[in-house]
């Protein structure tokens, strides 16, 4: 049982925040988590950040539709709207496999605004990877993304890779896709005129 000490709002934060629990025995998820935490008397707001798309499932889904302290956030970086960018970034998923976990948690909790991470530019990355990224972002409406432009780091895969996207063709990505991003995220302030 949890005392109540006046704690109104928490966030919980990991990398792949989602992922909690995994190897600390059965019954531990965030889902879990989220619901021992939900109980805290005094609490208005429970929130976390970062999600992997990996890692969202029916529990997890369930937990953010049936809270009503859950912060109606989600911040899932798709990185890519290609599956061959995303193969290539080992993320584990595919456009298809993301989007079916958006279509299940907007079923059960309509009123989600979904946030994004995506990465122009990266290694292999064709004119046509990036317009389906550029058509994802779109179709999902995301509320906000963050873009950022490729570049190596020292130790990762990606660093290996030839860094094939001339620089001025990844700044024209980048703003390509962060106006499209600040034109979904306009539409949806303007929605909010008028409202408290």
């Amino acid at each position: 049982r949890l005392a109540d000490d006046g704690v109104t709002e928490i966030t919980l934060l990991g990398q792949t925040v989602n992922a909690y629990g995994r190897g600390l025995g059965k019954g531990a998820t965030l889902a879990a988590l989220l619901r021992v935490l939900h109980e805290i008397p005094s609490l208005r707001r429970l929130a976390f950040i970062t999600s992997h798309p990996s890692f969202l499932g029916g529990e997890l889904i369930d937990a953010i539709a049936g809270l009503p302290k859950v912060a109606r956030y989600l911040h899932l970086p798709a990185q890519s709207g290609s599956n061959a960018v995303l193969k290539a970034m080992r993320r584990g998923y595919t456009v298809e496999r993301y989007l079916a976990r958006l279509d299940q948690l907007r079923a059960k909790a309509p009123d989600i605004e979904l946030h994004s991470d995506f990465i122009v530019g990266y290694p292999g990355e064709t004119a046509a990877d990036f317009d389906a990224t550029v058509a994802l972002v779109q179709r999902v409406g995301f509320a906000q993304s963050y873009v950022f432009k490729y570049s190596p780091r020292p130790g990762t895969v990606a660093a290996e890779l030839p860094d094939d996207v001339p620089e001025a063709e990844k700044e024209r990505r980048n703003a390509v896709l962060l106006a499209a991003q600040e034109e979904l995220t306009l539409a949806k302030n303007r929605a909010l005129v008028g409202t408290t």
